[in-house]
């Protein structure tokens, strides 16, 4: 029998936002199982993202749960009856379930804003200051696995060309720009493509010089990948050990006023663009 694949990260959030609806009412499993005609167990596995769900299925629940934000309950509906094979399929298997999980997220949003502390956004990376990032590895990668991990990088800057897409806003330190992966010349075209990137419409990037000093949440990269709703956006968080996934209310919330704040410390796109041709003189 072959084995049931494992659900991806949207899958898994169709099934926590019901949840969060049941609790929100004070609704237990066996409560809810009652009120729905059906057993704690299908609850459960759905709530948890092991079985689909259908669009149908969303809208009862949610109605018999009471909620009455229309918006938030048709965009759940239409997660419930997405079936996409997208080209991150490719790589299950060979890559982790986090990069596969993010490259997904990116196909579906509506907007992303980001702020990276020590490497250039993913999203704007050269080819060959992508593959000095990943020979940085611990343990390094074999050069099959670099191979994919560099295929999987270029592919995701795709998203960036989807007219789905609004804008998308780079927040980047001056240690990422300072960094030179790859050596010098590699630095200096990865500062170029930042500034061709920047006459993008859809494509705002900005300066955190270390003159503007502090700003929360410093030590950590993070991606905030905006949904159809509010209550769908996703953030997803990188550190030495690996990546995580932030979407509860909270997180949302306190990454949204950081982001902002950090922003208000940045430079302006223009000024931004003035700081980076500096540095690349430098380099």
């Amino acid at each position: 029998m072959p084995s049931r694949k494992a659900p991806t990260a949207r899958q898994r959030r169709v099934g926590t936002e019901l949840r969060r609806i049941r609790e929100h009412t004070g609704l237990s499993l066996t409560g809810a199982a009652g009120m729905l005609g059906t057993d704690r167990t299908t609850i459960s596995n759905i709530e948890s993202g092991r079985f689909g769900v259908s669009a149908e299925r969303v809208r009862a629940w949610a109605g018999h749960y009471g909620c009455p934000d229309h918006a938030y309950i048709e965009a759940l509906a239409g997660m419930a009856t997405e079936r996409i094979s997208g080209w991150w399929e490719d790589y299950r298997g060979h890559l982790t379930s986090d990069a596969l999980d993010l490259a997904e997220l990116e196909y579906h949003a509506v907007g992303i804003r980001s702020v990276q502390i020590m490497y250039m956004p993913g999203l704007l990376q050269t080819e060959d200051y992508a593959r000095a990032v990943f020979a940085e590895s611990v343990p390094p990668p074999t050069p099959a696995r670099q191979r994919r991990q560099l295929s999987h990088r270029l592919r995701r800057r795709d998203v960036l060309d989807r007219d789905e897409l609004a804008t998308c806003t780079f927040l980047i330190h001056e240690a990422a720009l300072r960094m030179t992966y790859g050596g010098a010349a590699v630095a200096r075209s990865q500062l170029d493509h930042l500034l061709r990137q920047s006459d993008r419409e859809n494509v705002v990037i900005r300066a955190i010089p270390f003159a503007a000093g502090g700003f929360p949440y410093a030590s950590s990269s993070a991606h905030y990948v905006y949904g159809v709703v509010p209550q769908l956006d996703t953030v997803q968080t990188d550190t030495s050990t690996g990546s995580g996934f932030l979407d509860s209310e909270t997180s949302l919330e306190n990454w949204r006023v950081a982001l902002d704040r950090t922003e208000e410390r940045s430079l302006d796109p223009e000024s931004s663009r003035d700081f980076i041709r500096g540095i690349a003189k430098q380099v």
